[in-house]
């Protein structure tokens, strides 16, 4: 048992020590290219183009993609959790469908002007909120979550809320169109500080509430049925994952926009890696996921520089090839 907590003290320093130099690379490196001297320097003065693009542009990316990366992971391996399938992720449920739809809409209306850094993401959040409680309350029977309805449900709801974006798309105008279409894709692309304190503030509440549950969690490792002969009261536990992996999951789509794969690809790799046991792989998978975006938004901030790439797209290809490879190389027939 000691072995195994030293084990899980070099996996998260591990962690930590990747997560510090992910944050120097995506600071040092852009546009302009600084040293840590140079950033130290820029630090302490407090002027020039340079603390301009450190403080506005390249710090909040890093902590809003710390925080969304954080989120989604985590909000991934509650989901897979909950219904016992490492091949779940958090949009399974139709949340960034929801999420992508009141965006959509916001967007035709014209909210998107003005102040529509703050009225995109709550549309956003609107979308993926009413989604949510959708999805959970035709999932109800006689006051209990049946999870593998829930499940189907949510992918219903992912394909109706994306056929409506699409035919809100083919009925507009081609402004518009590129409006939605980017934010799809999404974007680390916001200097709002209000919007990242709310992903990061929560992010941390999530993780901090996730680890009340840890002990159910790994006994729902066993199976239901076994979980509540072990004094797991599975309804109330479902209930509360369910909740805090979809609200941490519409936060994060509503700022940011739609970023594949995070809440699969990292908690399924951190499980070869440590296992699953619940009581490391919950933070494993939270930095695990903060260190996997920030390097996403530094390649795609400078693949293509001056100009931009949408992180999702990033995420969607890295994401996607890491996968096939881990598959392939599993012992899974």
């Amino acid at each position: 048992m000691k072995g195994r907590y030293i084990h899980w003290f070099y996996y998260i320093l591990a962690l930590l020590i990747v997560l510090l130099l992910s944050i120097w690379l995506s600071v040092s490196y852009g546009e302009i290219n600084l040293s840590l001297v140079e950033i130290i320097q820029i630090l302490k003065s407090k002027s020039g183009i340079e603390y301009t693009i450190l403080n506005k542009i390249r710090i909040p990316r890093i902590l809003l993609g710390f925080a969304v990366g954080g989120a989604l992971s985590l909000s991934g391996v509650l989901l897979q959790g909950v219904y016992r399938n490492p091949l779940v992720e958090p949009y399974t449920l139709g949340i960034s469908g929801g999420a992508s739809l009141g965006v959509a809409l916001a967007i035709i209306f014209g909210l998107s002007t003005g102040i529509g850094s703050v009225l995109l993401p709550i549309s956003g959040f609107i979308g993926a909120a009413m989604t949510i409680f959708l999805v959970y309350f035709l999932s109800l029977r006689n006051n209990y979550v049946n999870i593998s309805k829930m499940l189907l449900i949510g992918v219903m709801v992912s394909f109706i809320a994306s056929s409506a974006v699409m035919f809100l798309m083919s009925t507009t105008t081609t402004e518009n169109v590129h409006s939605i279409v980017f934010w799809i894709m999404g974007s680390l692309d916001t200097s709002n500080v209000l919007l990242i304190r709310i992903v990061l503030i929560t992010s941390l509440i999530g993780l901090v509430i996730s680890y009340l549950y840890v002990n159910p969690l790994n006994a729902l490792r066993l199976g239901e049925a076994k979980a509540k002969h072990l004094g797991v009261n599975t309804h109330v536990t479902i209930r509360v994952l369910f909740i805090i992996a979809s609200l941490l999951t519409g936060i994060s789509v509503s700022v940011v926009g739609v970023i594949g794969f995070v809440g699969l690809i990292v908690p399924h790799l951190l499980r070869i890696f440590i296992g699953s046991d619940y009581r490391i792989l919950l933070i494993a998978s939270f930095l695990g996921g903060g260190i996997f975006i920030i390097l996403c938004d530094l390649v795609a901030r400078t693949l293509i520089a001056p100009n931009e790439l949408p992180i999702g797209v990033i995420t969607g290809i890295i994401g996607g090839v890491i996968f096939i490879i881990a598959l392939s190389k599993s012992k899974i027939h």
